[in-house]
């Protein structure tokens, strides 16, 4: 069994792997999983690529409500061979970290939905800002500013 360090490190790559499935690195990082799972296997790389792909089609396909849950099972699955590869081999640790390092580069900043809310009455104004510049101009209701 994994200690917590190695726990999470297995989870990271489970999770970068799957965000990185929408995104243009996509050939990039399936070919890095996959060699590293392979383990210098050249028909189990074959294999690998075609396992990802598989999953990274499900990604794709999946909306609504199941879009979450087939996004959490990949994770948990890739999760898990990632865990299986640091179990049989401790010294896949530092490129497993490499590839996490990479999938969070691919993953570039975090996005996610911006909701606002906001009433303003008399001579109250708001500037609300969810991302990127923005410029205001306030004006009296006579026209000043």
């Amino acid at each position: 069994m994994l200690n917590e360090a190695l726990a999470g490190l297995a989870a990271s790559a489970g999770t970068g792997l799957v965000s990185a499935m929408v995104t243009d690195g996509w050939q990039q990082a399936r070919t890095r999983v996959a060699r590293l799972l392979a383990r210098g296997d050249a028909a189990e790389e074959e294999r690998h690529e075609a396992r990802l792909e598989l999953a990274r089609r499900e990604v794709m396909e999946a909306s609504g409500k199941q879009a979450e849950e087939v996004r959490r099972l990949q994770e948990w699955a890739w999760r898990t061979r990632f865990a299986d590869l640091l179990e049989d081999e401790p010294e896949a640790q530092a490129p497993l970290r490499d590839l996490v390092a990479f999938l969070a580069e691919q993953a570039g900043p975090a996005a996610g939905i911006v909701q606002v809310n906001a009433q303003a009455t008399d001579h109250a104004q708001q500037a609300v800002q969810g991302q990127g510049i923005q410029n205001n101009t306030f004006t009296l209701p006579d026209g000043g500013v």
